[in-house]
């Protein structure tokens, strides 16, 4: 009996209950952003300069007579990263259909190759190109790492792409890519969350999404009232966080300096609820 009793209890754990409190908070401010947004209510976005300079790049290689690379990363599509690298490609697909420009996509799994074979034809439709979509240019090349790394790079010197993408995941191969395109004289253009990779493309190409403005991507390029409302929300419930974070140190710092009981407790009782 004791160990049903016990088993019973224990569904729930009280430590926790912070953080579902934040949970119902942000889910809270998410809905009623997407909720604004879809009145018409205008949520600004800062500009990012990468997503900026896309028109010009394309442009660019329309003008040289020279295709575009667009590397998709090299993890599959139930990574987040490779989904916003989506994102952007059918953006980069749209504005290459409307100037005509030859874009090129190898991949390195052979489900993010259905998956940008259908965000092409998608975008060549939209762009009223339909015509000019060609499913031989979206191709898988293999799942091994470097292998898939030594056909881009062979590709790139080749071809000699004006412009190149990376977008999506990546790892030792950054640098590869990054490199062999500056060295070609291409215009780069990158975005990954792998901190580990960011430094490599801010070194070598002209304009790398960061992080967060990688996954803001496909607000800021659609413009579609639930996506801009979702990234609304989700900033202001960083934003509440992070203010609660500096009144929990401000005031644990007092209690430290000052030793007062009551700080003490106020301390740990926002630390609980911070869900430390």
């Amino acid at each position: 009996m004791e160990t049903a009793a016990a088993t019973a209890s224990s569904w729930f754990d009280g430590d926790r209950a912070p953080l579902l409190g934040w949970l119902i908070l942000l889910s809270m401010l998410v809905l009623a952003s997407i909720a604004a947004a879809r009145r018409g209510k205008k949520f600004p976005i800062r500009r990012i300069a990468g997503l900026v300079a896309v028109e010009e790049a394309v442009g660019r290689a329309t003008e040289m007579g020279r295709p575009i690379l667009f590397v998709p990363g090299v993890q599959d599509v139930d990574q987040m990263m490779t989904i916003a690298g989506l994102t952007v490609l059918s953006r980069v697909g749209k504005i290459a259909a409307e100037y005509d420009a030859q874009i090129e996509v190898p991949t390195a799994r052979s489900l993010v190759m259905t998956a940008a074979r259908e965000t092409m034809q998608a975008s060549y439709m939209s762009a009223g190109r339909s015509d000019s979509y060609n499913p031989d240019l979206v191709y898988y090349v293999t799942d091994e790492q470097f292998g898939y790394a030594a056909y881009v790079t062979g590709l790139m010197v080749r071809k000699k792409p004006a412009t190149c993408f990376y977008m999506g995941q990546f790892f030792a191969e950054s640098l590869i890519f990054a490199e062999t395109g500056n060295a070609i004289g291409a215009i780069q253009i990158a975005g990954t969350a792998e901190s580990s990779q960011l430094p490599f493309f801010v070194a070598a190409c002209d304009y790398t999404l960061i992080g967060e403005e990688f996954f803001a991507a496909s607000a800021y390029l659609s413009g579609e009232p639930d996506q801009l409302g979702s990234l609304r929300g989700q900033d202001l419930g960083k934003s509440a966080i992070g203010l609660l974070m500096i009144v929990v140190v401000f005031v644990a710092t007092a209690a430290a300096v000052t030793g007062v009981s009551g700080l003490t407790d106020a301390a740990e009782w926002l630390r609980k609820l911070v869900g430390g």
